[in-house]
């Protein structure tokens, strides 16, 4: 992938986007089945929920915490490493999604305020671990947020293991350079063929939503019952129409 299909500006505005509202935009432009594919479907904890949503292209590694061989076999291991990171397309902003081969067991932390900085100079803004983090607060000071499985004190015998290829992190493939959208709710892997048309869909199904079905339900005071009833069918029922309009497959 040369460029990134979406512009920095397009990225930007993603950001502005909690991760369901992304997720309702990108399951009207998907080729792929929305209610089982794209989410985590393990439960994944937000360690700087006040960050807010972070958006960037995946890079991936793997890394086994409990086994000390890996150090051992590979001493120059973290720089053959980072000069993937530095190379990966598109050049950024990039997440590095990590699955640990210890789970479910928590042995070590991959990440901490050393890893989380090196990264942070090679133009990644995060990191999805189904795993353990550390140095929270360090990694937050960096400007490099965590998602993760949990807390952890030490970082084990924590090495890469191989990197740039398919992942699977809380119950979720996840390949490299596929648009990962994350915050407190969890995260969304999008592949390439979906990201061109996403900024304009979650536009649209923002302002769908805020136009039908949430003015329909905040502007009842001194209606009936009835009339509640009937304002909220009237509600769906517009934005069922303007959907089907703009999305006719779905």
């Amino acid at each position: 992938m040369d460029q990134p299909p979406l512009t920095h500006a397009e990225l930007l505005e993603l950001k502005r986007w909690n991760t369901p509202t992304v997720y309702n935009g990108w399951e009207q432009v998907t080729g792929r089945d929305p209610g089982r594919d794209g989410f985590n479907l393990e439960e994944v904890r937000d360690f700087m929920p006040w960050m807010g949503p972070m958006v960037g292209f995946a890079v991936t590694v793997v890394t086994e915490p409990s086994q000390p061989r890996h150090k051992r076999e590979h001493p120059g291991v973290w720089q053959e490493y980072y000069r993937y990171i530095a190379e990966a397309e598109p050049a950024g902003p990039k997440i590095v999604v990590v699955q640990d081969l210890d789970r479910p067991r928590v042995v070590g932390s991959f990440w901490g305020e050393v890893t989380a900085n090196s990264h942070r100079a090679l133009g990644c803004v995060g990191t999805i671990v189904d795993g353990a983090v550390r140095d929270v607060d360090e990694m937050a000071n960096a400007g490099f947020k965590a998602l993760a499985r949990r807390l952890c004190v030490g970082h084990a015998y924590s090495v890469p293991v191989r990197w740039g290829m398919a992942v699977e992190v809380f119950g979720r493939r996840v390949a490299p350079g596929e648009l990962i959208h994350a915050d407190k709710h969890g995260f969304l892997a999008i592949p390439a063929e979906d990201q061109p048309g996403l900024p304009e869909a979650v536009r649209f199904m923002d302002s769908l939503e805020c136009q039908t079905v949430i003015p329909a339900a905040r502007s009842t005071a001194g209606l009936t019952r009835e009339q509640v009833l009937e304002q909220i069918r009237a509600g769906q029922a517009a934005f069922r129409e303007r959907l089907a309009a703009r999305f006719p497959r779905r």
